[in-house]
């Protein structure tokens, strides 16, 4: 293997895939990250058996080849070198020691045969479902939060992507809150059901895709167990999570009894500032809300902690329908609120025990459901 490569276009390839290296293995070739020459360009892959990157750097092949090595220590060398041309190649009489130079530096670095790495899945012959980059990172972001990160509950550890019709739907639960993201697109979609992505997996992927409107295409080769998204430059693979998702819809409620709006940014500065106090306890925020008959409604936003202090904010809101004092966890409550994109969103509410939609005003694409705290 010979191949010229950019340091800036390397380091950032690196940085790409590197979050799907092995931390912990017995297999030490999944420490190490994939170089190879493809079709003219070089491919880095890194996997550890449950997620798996790749992606493609623009270089100059002489020789084609391939090798693989720890990624730290590649990623290490690579970032302290010169911002200049970095050749690659294979040492003389060895298939598994990478050497490097760029202007003065010389390096050598020792690896693994490549033919020892797991070969990474190919989706041809799969049916794909194309998404605009900007729409599937905003998706991922509306959901992925709200998904469990206990290992007990593997299933809840996943995002569900339903797709009916022309529409595409992802949604996430922990037992305690409910994220619900839908998109219609244009052309019908292929006759696949639903499928469960691990969140991370998708964290990732929306950390590796590029913005805007290049397109992004998701494919489920049949009887493999696993998704891949593929960008013109970069590609995930993961394990699908096995299991029956909850039934989600029959906990979002139909109807409401008060209904408040209030302005995004201002309630979610108020949600900031109590759980300053609120962290340091019980994560609790209480909202009071009250309407008036003369004008705005108003809400408290307050969090009291014996070892940190009080907080109240008051917010002006519309509120129709009866007054209410209910509590949340502030995190849940922020993090709902960050996935909101319009200047103004509305709670709805039937009791101080009973599940809280959440939706954005004039976006019917997303809700959520967030359940109460005990008001102790």
């Amino acid at each position: 293997m010979k191949v010229t490569i950019q340091q800036t276009q390397l380091a950032h390839g690196l940085s790409l895939v590197s979050r799907a290296v092995a931390t912990r293995s017995t297999l030490p070739v999944l420490a190490n990250v994939l170089l190879a020459t493809d079709e003219g360009r070089l491919r880095l892959s890194a996997t550890n058996l449950e997620l798996g990157i790749s992606c493609w750097v623009p270089a100059q092949i002489a020789e084609e080849g391939s090798i693989t090595v720890p990624a730290r220590t590649l990623a290490d060398m690579v970032g302290v070198l010169p911002a200049e041309a970095i050749a690659l190649s294979l040492k003389p009489g060895s298939s598994a020691t990478l050497a490097l130079r760029c202007g003065g530096s010389n390096a050598e670095i020792r690896g693994i045969p490549a033919d020892e790495f797991p070969p990474m899945p190919s989706s041809d012959g799969a049916q794909r479902i194309a998404f605009r980059a900007e729409d599937l990172k905003t998706m991922i972001q509306q959901v992925v939060f709200a998904a469990s990160t206990d290992e007990n509950r593997p299933v809840l550890q996943g995002v569900l992507i339903s797709l009916e019709g022309n529409q595409v739907t992802f949604a996430a639960t922990d037992g305690f809150r409910i994220s619900v993201r839908k998109l219609a697109m244009e052309q019908p979609l292929p006759g696949l059901a639903s499928i469960i992505v691990p969140a991370r997996a998708l964290s990732e992927l929306a950390r590796v895709l590029s913005d805007g409107e290049q397109e992004v295409t998701m494919s489920v080769p049949e009887g493999r167990g696993q998704v891949i998204f593929r960008q013109r430059e970069v590609e995930l693979v993961s394990q699908l999570i096995e299991g029956n998702f909850p039934d989600y819809k029959v906990i979002i409620p139909r109807s409401a009894k008060t209904h408040v709006v209030l302005s995004t940014a201002a309630f979610a500065k108020a949600c900031r500032q109590a759980e300053i106090i609120a962290r340091e306890g019980n994560n609790v925020v209480r909202l009071n809300i009250t309407p008036r008959p003369d004008g705005p409604g108003l809400v408290e936003v307050s969090a009291q902690s014996e070892q940190t202090g009080l907080s109240q904010v008051t917010l002006d809101a519309n509120i129709e329908g009866p007054g209410l004092l209910i509590a949340f966890n502030v995190r849940f409550l922020r993090e709902a609120l960050e996935a909101i994109k319009t200047p103004s969103f509305a709670l709805e509410m039937n009791a101080n025990n009973a599940p809280v939609t959440i939706r954005p005003i004039g976006d019917d694409t997303f809700v959520h459901v967030l359940m109460p705290m005990h008001l102790g």
